[in-house]
């Protein structure tokens, strides 16, 4: 068997609920790496909050992060490294239209930093921007926004995020790609157009002479729809979103909870 590529989003897919990694998943993902395929994590996290995990899985690919925004190689000088921002007049002015989205808050993502419209602890979850609490330097304030940012994310109290983000994609003339995530916390995150983690995996291939027939990925929820359409073979997990199942090739039979992903691996090369 060739080697092969296998790209897995973490929310919903390789980490359980408690945002964990099974100590099943680890040893397996560490032996399918052994046996010299690349595993890839393709997240929306920002990197300060899938670094951890790319740690503990012991990696030394390169990481998708920012929902394809930003590809790396996480604590090296890369040569094939790109970084890709989105307009800050887009984030300016969702700021500025934030009850007519319904948005409990709206947060530009930087590389190593976040800024948040309502950094109020019952309304915004730290842990969601991979910090114990906010503190002041966290406040979001549009006049202060000089730089461009890799993603916005936003949560919304609208009934349909996904209708929500096909209003948001028209009213933006399309200049923005919009995904859904986060289960019941309904999470939109925005990135440049054409952005997603198909586009940063087909980057990827090139840079790593791979065909896509070589690409394995793994999913649950709307932002890993490309992902799963692209890839030579793309499963969805037991507990994915409905959204995603018609672009996936197959259906796992266990939920990450029961580590979905490192039984099939494990079916597939151990």
């Amino acid at each position: 068997m060739s080697h092969k590529i296998i790209a897995v989003d973490l929310d919903g897919t390789l980490l359980n609920s408690q945002s964990q990694l099974s100590d099943f998943t680890k040893e397996t993902i560490k032996k399918v790496s052994q046996k010299g395929h690349k595993v890839i994590i393709a997240t929306g996290r920002p990197y300060r909050m899938a670094y951890h995990y790319y740690k503990e899985l012991e990696l030394d690919t390169p990481m998708i992060n920012f929902n394809g925004s930003l590809t790396h190689l996480p604590g090296k000088k890369w040569e094939f490294e790109r970084s890709l921002t989105v307009d800050k007049s887009f984030l300016i002015d969702m700021v500025a239209r934030e009850e007519e989205i319904e948005a409990d808050f709206i947060a530009g993502e930087f590389r190593n930093k976040f800024y948040i419209t309502n950094p109020d602890e019952k309304v915004a979850s730290p842990q969601l921007f991979g910090v114990s609490s906010f503190i002041p330097e966290n406040q979001l304030n549009s006049q202060l926004i000089t730089k461009d940012p890799s993603a916005i994310l936003l949560q919304t109290r609208a009934k349909d995020k996904y209708a929500l983000a096909d209003q948001m994609k028209s009213f933006y003339n399309h200049e923005l790609s919009i995904n859904t995530w986060g289960g019941p916390l309904n999470i939109l995150e925005c990135t440049p157009k054409g952005v997603n983690k198909a586009f940063s995996l087909n980057y990827l291939l090139n840079v790593l002479n791979a065909d896509r027939t070589d690409l394995i990925a793994f999913g649950d929820e709307h932002n890993d729809t490309e992902m799963l359409e692209f890839a030579g073979t793309g499963y969805a997990m037991k507990n994915a979103s409905d959204t995603l199942l018609p672009f996936a090739d197959k259906q796992l039979d266990l939920t990450n909870e029961q580590d979905g992903v490192a039984h099939e691996l494990t079916r597939l090369f151990l």
